[in-house]
């Protein structure tokens, strides 16, 4: 009896697993280019199905969460400035009862970075939030590793 109900469990938490996956509106990709011996740009894709929008890095508290990149210290490379994003649209959603910047359909994110080495992999972390216009997935985090060459 109890290796029925071992299995009945996994069955279950395993079918849950993948019901969740498959939801996954934002698909990413990365590139970089130099310009410059000793400086170069990371671009971050992240291509929205339609439908869909995931938020600015500049929301304010108390609304969704923001797109945030985190990347990993090297002493083949030092960040410069911010991650650049375009201007992102606006709206007001009442879920939130704010003022809400978003992207939908694609957004490339950019990052300079000065170069202590000819090459390396820029590596890091981008955590992001999506929505439709009757739910929102909860946060999810991208690992990502962008070769500089």
């Amino acid at each position: 009896m109890k290796q029925i109900t071992l299995i009945l469990s996994l069955l279950f938490f395993t079918s849950i697993g993948a019901f969740a996956q498959l939801e996954n509106p934002v698909t990413w990709s990365y590139s970089a280019k130099k310009t410059g011996p000793n400086e170069a740009t990371v671009y971050i894709k992240a291509n929205i199905e339609d439908g869909w929008h995931m938020y600015s890095q500049n929301m304010k508290p108390g609304g969704p969460t923001k797109t945030t990149f985190t990347y990993n210290t090297s002493k083949d490379y030092t960040l410069i400035g911010k991650t650049m994003e375009p201007k992102p649209k606006s709206k007001f959603e009442k879920v939130f009862n704010m003022e809400v910047s978003y992207f939908d359909n694609q957004v490339i994110f950019q990052q300079k970075v000065k170069l202590n080495k000819g090459t390396t992999n820029v590596k890091g972390k981008v955590e992001f939030m999506v929505c439709d216009a009757t739910k929102c997935l909860p946060p999810d985090e991208v690992q990502f590793t962008i070769p500089i060459k």
